[in-house]
């Protein structure tokens, strides 16, 4: 057996795995498991880097609103230069044959806008900036 500590969203549990050799192992007993304390803090996740953009570069903007997931743009409810309340919708985007409203996360003015409607977009695409 081989004893792993594994992270889930910053509480550590340690585990033991068994190796099986290519046959059918017999089953084990469940051992509870507690959280262990982490001896030194965690390092934090590194980002994924971020893809090159085909589209226009993102203006600079103090807060960017990304899209959650893959889809198409279905409609674009803001543009440069208009301000912006926290959870003011900015666009429409369909994924999964759902339409998903994007929010804004911060009260703003909208910098710039990156997408247009009918555009595909991946997760974490630039939709727009807020300053």
């Amino acid at each position: 057996m081989k004893k792993y500590n594994i992270t889930v969203n910053g509480t550590t549990y340690e585990v033991l795995v068994e190796e099986a050799d290519g046959a059918v192992a017999a089953p084990v007993a469940p051992v509870a498991s507690a959280p262990v304390a982490a001896a030194a803090a965690a390092p934090a996740p590194k980002a994924a880097p971020a893809a090159p953009k085909a589209a226009a570069p993102a203006a600079s903007g103090a807060a960017k609103v990304t899209a959650p997931m893959p889809g198409t743009i279905l409609d674009v409810k803001v543009s440069a230069g208009q301000a912006v309340k926290k959870g003011d919708v900015v666009c429409v985007l369909e994924a999964m044959k759902m339409e998903n409203e994007i929010p804004a996360p911060q009260d703003g003015v909208v910098a710039s806008v990156n997408v247009q409607k009918g555009a595909s977009v991946a997760a974490n695409d630039v939709i727009c900036t807020l300053n």
